[in-house]
């Protein structure tokens, strides 16, 4: 059988490298600019080719592969940012990804890639006036894209243009994995085709993920009922978490807005909200009864690998074995892609090619 190969662009911690690998997918190559995720990636893959800074990278002088991948910089596109879209300084960065993509099929007269994968924040659809998603679609396609009748983008929709198939959809990370993740992430995936009409096999159609052990030495995805304490072990007594909605706490105490307020206290069963790299995640726990012997934290860096599906300790050890940093860690976990979402993606890949 053909070895599948696959390159990363922002590669970040290597989570769609994690990803491909797990079903029988070799990552070859992989783009990034930051120490210390770089230096995690070569401590899980140390056979990785490392090409640093993605505007010096020739598409059609490095290693061709089947598949590659790029999660491109989201905080132009961001709803918490300044909103200046893809002709921002970090998102245009995506149209280098398109650059290398199409010099390497260039290069190789069509051939590689065969698929690529666009990972991003939700703020892509609506950003520059909703003419960014047209843009991103345009650029993979080299075609005109219409935009739809509603002026809004669907969470979930295909298109065709030059022998290209696309499709999009928006995955929320605290559906998915075994058990699913209790982490609010919601992401734009779109994969397109080069070589077929697969966009739509790949990404809805049912693929069954894998389960895989939670340590890092077995290049497993941590179960998050590892974290939660157990009626046995607090011997009976039924612990309360209610994760805080900080940016709804800080916008509604701007706004004097006492119902509001209340409410970014969060439930019980509550998701935590999305992991950002700037902001602090914290929570508050008691056990049922004693509300007043109840304390507010912040979430560990393994809590957080935990929530984003990955090994734990994927983040606290760099390659010359020297110790990643509380604030590097969270940084790089809050920039990845929750695993189970990209695991989805890679097992229908794997399967149509």
């Amino acid at each position: 059988m053909t070895e599948i190969t696959l390159g990363s662009l922002f590669d970040g911690i290597g989570v769609f490298p994690l990803a491909a690998s797990r079903y029988g997918i070799t990552p070859t190559w992989a783009s990034e600019i930051e120490k210390a995720p770089i230096s995690i990636t070569k401590r899980h893959f140390p056979d990785l080719l490392h090409m640093g800074d993605i505007t010096k990278i020739n598409g059609g002088k490095i290693p061709p592969v089947h598949i590659i991948t790029f999660g491109s910089p989201c905080q132009n596109l961001s709803n918490i940012g300044k909103r200046e879209g893809l002709a921002g300084s970090q998102s245009s960065l995506f149209y280098h990804a398109i650059r290398i993509i199409e010099e390497m099929r260039c290069a190789t007269n069509g051939a590689y890639p065969v698929i690529a994968v666009w990972e991003n924040v939700m703020g892509a659809f609506s950003s520059n006036n909703r003419l960014d998603f047209k843009a991103v679609l345009e650029s993979f396609t080299n075609t005109e894209i219409p935009m739809p009748a509603s002026g809004v983008w669907a969470k979930a929709g295909m298109v065709r243009g030059n022998d290209v198939d696309i499709c999009w959809r928006v995955l929320d990370a605290r559906y998915w994995g075994k058990p699913t993740l209790t982490q609010r992430r919601r992401r734009i995936f779109l994969v397109a085709d080069f070589g077929g009409k697969r966009a739509r096999e790949i990404l809805f159609k049912t693929h069954e993920l894998q389960s895989f052990p939670t340590t890092c030495g077995e290049s497993g995805s941590p179960s998050t009922t590892a974290s939660r304490v157990s009626s046995e072990k607090t011997r009976r007594k039924i612990p309360v978490v209610r994760p805080f909605q900080e940016r709804r706490m800080r916008s509604t105490a701007k706004d004097k807005n006492k119902s509001g307020f209340t409410g970014s206290f969060g439930r019980t069963n509550d998701p935590y909200p999305t992991l950002l790299a700037g902001s602090v995640n914290i929570f508050s726990f008691w056990y049922e009864g004693k509300e007043k012997e109840g304390y507010i934290r912040q979430l560990t860096p393994l809590e957080c690998e935990r929530l984003m599906g990955l090994p734990e300790g994927w983040t606290a050890i760099g390659n010359k074995d020297e110790a990643i940093s509380d604030y590097a860690r969270y940084k790089a976990i809050g920039n990845a892609i929750a695993v189970p979402c990209a695991e989805y993606i890679m097992a229908g890949i794997a399967e149509a090619l």
